[in-house]
């Protein structure tokens, strides 16, 4: 009688789980030409199990979510400690999250001396459109929104900046707020190695270079200002980007723009983005839903 009771118990679980399985946001890689690199990227798309299975076909704001340096599109799925981290965030939500490629050393920007290098092109004109071709999108600024770390973090920002018709919100996790290298607290051998990828990037090795501020988010708080995109800034105070995130913060404030400014402790570590990315949801749900843009 007791194997008995064990074994139907033990088939109520395996139902049970199979059920939360059945449940679960789905994850599609989608294939995306670069007519603009004369290549194919991937991106990761998560789509909450409500969307999955809804019967009304409604549309559903979107979230932009970008890898920073040395990554891939697949990041966010694979190095977080909790790997179910994204897709329950996109069932909790009722969000679509798109995880674009930016290569290891791409910032989202297009290289002025790299045509091989043109991530910002990918992003607006060859990701976007083949998102909202491909799903159920709210196509507008209303229901878009966009955040990253690191690296990405800067091209988060760097593209909504750029980009304000795109999207209604911005966010940054441990981003790279000026890209002066110099400006880090990085090891000497370390600042060798971003001299060398900045200068294949931007064609130059000197951090103090023109081109180096004008591609630097640092120095964009004139147009952050005009644009009244919703802004979240989060990083760990022992991250060696603290002091560039803290430069970025009080230029804002000088200039009387709105933002969320997040410090708590951490380093540059997936723990902390773990910890950080369901905050910026939740801020970027309460934009989107300020703007008629969720799905209940």
């Amino acid at each position: 009688m007791l194997c008995s009771k064990n074994y139907r118990f033990a088939l109520l679980l395996i139902f049970n789980l199979a059920g939360l399985s059945a449940f679960a946001a789905k994850v599609d890689s989608l294939e995306v030409p670069s007519a603009s690199m004369n290549k194919s990227y991937k991106a990761a798309v998560v789509l909450p199990d409500s969307y999955v299975n809804s019967k009304n076909k409604a549309a559903y704001p979107v979230l932009y979510l970008l890898h920073g340096a040395s990554g891939h599109f697949r990041n966010w799925l694979t190095s977080t400690p909790d790997k179910m981290l994204v897709k329950n965030l996109a069932d909790q939500y009722n969000l679509i999250i798109v995880m674009p490629e930016g290569e290891v050393y791409g910032w989202y920007l297009d290289s002025p001396v790299n045509p091989e290098s043109k991530f910002e092109t990918h992003i607006i004109n060859e990701v976007i459109p083949k998102v909202d071709a491909t799903y159920r999108t709210i196509a507008n600024k209303n229901g878009r929104v966009i955040s990253g770390l690191s690296m990405g973090g800067h091209g988060a920002m760097y593209l909504s900046i750029r980009h304000p018709e795109l999207f209604c919100a911005a966010g940054t996790m441990s981003g790279a707020m000026d890209m002066n290298w110099s400006k880090f607290r990085i090891s000497e051998s370390y600042y060798q190695s971003l001299r060398d990828r900045f200068q294949k990037l931007l064609g130059t090795p000197d951090p103090n270079s023109e081109i180096v501020a004008k591609h630097s988010v640092v120095n964009m708080v004139e147009a952050i200002k005009k644009n009244g995109l919703a802004i979240v800034i989060d990083c760990g105070v022992d991250d060696f980007l603290i002091d560039v995130n803290r430069e970025l913060h009080q230029r804002l404030l000088y200039n009387q723009v709105p933002h969320d400014y997040i410090e708590r402790p951490g380093e540059h570590t997936w723990e902390y983005w773990q910890n950080s990315l369901p905050y910026h949801v939740l801020f970027f749900y309460n934009v989107l839903k300020k703007n008629g843009s969720t799905v209940n």
